[in-house]
């Protein structure tokens, strides 16, 4: 697995904004999907996995369920995707087969140091090529990107090529699972101010991380150490990356001022 145990911060931005230089448009812009965890050891098992049991027959139930009770603060979704209320499910903490992932390194290395109660352990950035992962895909789906040029999915794109989960998990004929990477609509500001987007497998029993095993030429894993935690963490607060900002609300800035007023102990 290509891990890169960070030694400095000077590194770590060299790490995270490797490869972002395209020189067809003489601009950096970046084909990684980030996604950051507090504890190095942690996998990509997502949330709907972790129900247990015969999670994958559960899926379309758990789903189901929630859009009939769902009463108060129904999102105004241009037609009925199947995709958009996924995401919506993903964003407020139903088990679903998401993972969370941000095109923003700094927001990523926001949730490797938000739990100080985590800063004795090593930290970790995922960092996906969703281009490469793209070469991957089903022929019906790579054409329906570079129809639209682009390199990430909408719901109307997922619409297209498959309007419910099960066919989703057809389109490969040969039974290869594949992930894509959707960007959501704009649901509310902290998925705006996250500069979030989801990966989803193909089939809700494939796991991601064990995808990307066998093909180690899509990602790196950055391992931030736990004596670097504090470094960056400071870092951060002073480029404004915060619960406040990313997490709007009053919950947010509560969990910024308790974060940023704990007193560290120095020996």
């Amino acid at each position: 697995m290509p891990d890169y145990r960070i030694s400095n911060w000077n590194e770590l931005q060299e790490r995270v904004y490797a490869n972002a230089w395209q020189p067809a448009i003489g601009r950096h812009r970046s084909n990684y999907a980030f996604r950051g965890m507090s504890d190095a050891s942690m996998d990509l098992v997502h949330s709907l996995a972790r129900l247990g049991g015969d999670y994958g027959r559960t899926e379309p139930f758990v789903l189901r369920t929630f859009r009939r009770y769902l009463r108060t603060g129904i999102p105004s979704f241009h037609g009925n995707s199947l995709w958009n209320w996924l995401a919506l499910a993903q964003h407020h903490g139903l088990p679903t087969r998401m993972l969370d992932w941000t095109y923003s390194p700094l927001v990523a290395l926001h949730f490797v140091t938000q739990n100080m109660e985590l800063y004795d352990r090593d930290g970790i950035i995922w960092c996906v090529d969703y281009v490469q992962t793209n070469a991957r895909l089903p022929a019906v789906l790579k054409d329906i990107l570079a129809r639209e040029c682009a390199s990430v999915f909408t719901a109307d794109m997922l619409d297209e090529a498959a309007e419910s989960l099960s066919r989703f998990g057809l389109l490969a004929g040969n039974g290869e699972p594949f992930v894509v990477f959707l960007e959501p609509p704009s649901l509310d500001e902290r998925i705006v101010n996250q500069f979030a987007l989801f990966s989803l497998m193909s089939n809700p029993t494939s796991r991601l991380d064990e995808w990307l095993a066998a093909h180690p030429d899509l990602f790196d894993r950055l391992i931030i150490p736990k004596e670097l935690k504090w470094e960056v963490r400071d870092k951060l607060d002073q480029a404004n990356v915060t619960e406040r900002v990313l997490f709007p609300g009053l919950d947010g800035l509560s969990s910024w001022l308790k974060r940023y007023y704990t007193a560290r102990s120095v020996t």
